[in-house]
C-alpha cells in the first residue's frame, strides 16, 4: 500500500454521495493534499465514473448518474490479493483494471511485467495506464472484453475480478494453468447477495471450490442489468394464482436469502415500490421467462400474485425454506463446481439445496 498511494489513482476526482440521490464531484486539482488523503482513505468504494462517461472534472456542481466505474477501499482490494494467494513468478489476470489501484498492489508481489489487467472502456483503461506511471508501475493495460479474458499471455496461474459477474466464465478456467486459481464475485440480477468464489482448476479443464465470503462489485458493463422501468401495474395485471406467502419477501433484502434467491432464478430482478397512497409494494420479474411475483402488504402478511409459465415465487420461497430447515448455512458453505456446459452450486450437507445452471 506504500508503494501504491491510492490518491494518485484518483484523478481526475471522484463523486461522493449527496442529498436526494444526487453526486458531489470532487476533483484533485481543486482538493488540498490533507483533504484529497482523507477521502483516499476512507474505507468505502469512491465512484469515478458516471453513465459511462462522466468523470468529476466534467461538473462543477451537484449531478446525477449511475455509477460506472469505481475505486474499492484499499481493505477489498488486500484482502481478495491475500486470498488470490499471489506469490512471485505467478501470471496473473485481472478483470476490471478500474482505476488500476488493484493492478498496482498485484503489481507490488509477483512484478509488473508478470500482471495483465483488462477493461472495456478505453478512456478508463487510458487513466488507469496514466496512473500506474505515475505510480512507476508499467503493466499490461488492455482495453476489451474481461469476459473473454486475454489468451495472448495466457496461460495465467491466477485470474481476478474486481467486477461481479453473472457467472464465472469458462474463458477464465480455459485459459488458467490446472491448480491455477479464479477469485471473482458472482451474482445475478440482485443488487445483494453477491458472494466471493474461489475455484481451483483441475486437470480435466473443470474448476471446483467455496464461496469464501459476501462480496459487493460493480457489474461488468456488458452484463449490468436494465432497470425495470415502463408501467409496474400493467406488466403484472394478469396473474395465474394468488396466495398468502409462507415466506416474507423483505427477507430478499438480507444477504443470504438474496443468494439463494439468485441461484435459484439468476434472470430475475427484485424491484421496491411504495403507491401514492403508502401500500408497499414488492416485485419479482424475470423477463427472460417472462414471468413475475407481485407482493402486496396486507396486516402482518404478505399476498403473491403469480404470473408467466414459471411460478417465480414458488421456487424462491421453497429454497429459503429449505434453507432455514437446514439450519440456515452461512453464504461459506456454499460449493461452486464449473464445467464448459455448466454451473452447480449446493450447500454443504444440504442434498436439497443444490442448483444446475445448464449453458445453452
Amino acid at each position: 500500500m506504500e508503494a501504491a498511494p491510492r490518491e494518485l489513482f484518483l484523478n481526475p476526482g471522484v463523486f461522493l454521495p449527496a442529498d436526494g440521490g444526487r453526486w458531489r464531484p470532487v476533483t484533485a486539482a481543486g482538493t488540498d493534499p490533507a483533504e484529497r488523503a482523507r477521502i483516499a482513505y476512507r474505507d468505502q468504494s469512491l465512484t469515478t465514473q458516471l453513465d459511462g462517461h462522466l468523470t468529476a472534472d466534467q461538473a462543477d456542481a451537484l449531478v446525477t448518474g449511475s455509477p460506472t466505474s469505481s475505486s474499492p477501499t484499499s481493505l477489498t482490494v488486500m484482502s481478495m490479493i491475500e486470498s488470490l494467494e499471489v506469490a512471485g513468478g505467478h501470471q496473473v489476470l485481472e478483470t476490471g483494471t478500474g482505476t488500476g489501484y488493484s493492478s498496482a498492489l498485484m503489481c507490488h508481489r509477483p512484478g509488473e511485467d508478470d500482471v495483465t489487467t483488462i477493461v472495456v472502456d478505453p478512456e478508463v483503461a487510458a487513466r488507469a495506464d496514466s496512473a500506474l506511471e505515475a505510480a512507476g508501475f508499467e503493466t499490461w493495460t488492455v482495453t476489451g472484453d474481461g469476459l473473454l479474458g486475454h489468451p495472448r499471455r495466457a496461460p495465467y496461474d491466477r485470474v481476478i475480478a474486481t467486477c461481479a459477474v453473472r457467472r464465472i466464465p469458462y474463458a477464465w478456467i480455459r485459459r488458467t494453468r490446472p491448480g491455477g486459481l479464479v477469485l471473482a464475485t458472482a451474482g445475478g440480477s440482485w443488487q445483494y447477495g453477491t458472494g466471493l468464489a474461489k475455484v481451483t482448476v483441475g486437470e480435466d479443464g473443470t474448476a471446483e471450490g467455496r464461496i469464501i465470503g459476501r462480496s459487493s462489485f460493480m457489474r461488468a458493463r456488458s452484463q449490468a442489468a436494465l432497470p425495470v422501468s415502463g408501467d409496474l401495474s400493467a406488466r403484472t395485471a394478469y396473474a395465474d394464482s394468488e396466495r398468502q406467502t409462507r415466506v416474507p419477501p423483505a427477507e430478499l433484502n438480507e444477504w443470504m436469502p438474496a443468494f439463494l434467491a439468485r441461484l435459484t432464478a439468476p434472470g430475475a430482478q427484485f424491484v421496491q415500490a411504495t403507491t401514492p397512497e403508502g401500500t408497499q409494494l414488492r416485485y419479482v420479474f424475470d423477463s427472460e421467462r417472462e414471468s413475475f411475483a407481485q407482493f402486496t402488504a396486507q396486516g402482518d402478511g404478505w399476498t403473491v400474485r403469480q404470473g408467466g409459465p414459471v411460478a417465480l415465487w414458488d421456487t424462491i420461497e421453497q429454497a429459503l425454506i429449505a434453507w432455514r430447515n437446514a439450519g440456515s448455512p452461512d453464504i461459506s458453505a456454499v460449493r461452486p463446481h464449473i464445467t464448459d456446459s455448466s454451473r452447480t452450486y449446493w450447500v454443504e450437507d444440504s442434498p436439497s439445496l443444490r442448483w444446475e445452471h445448464r449453458l445453452t
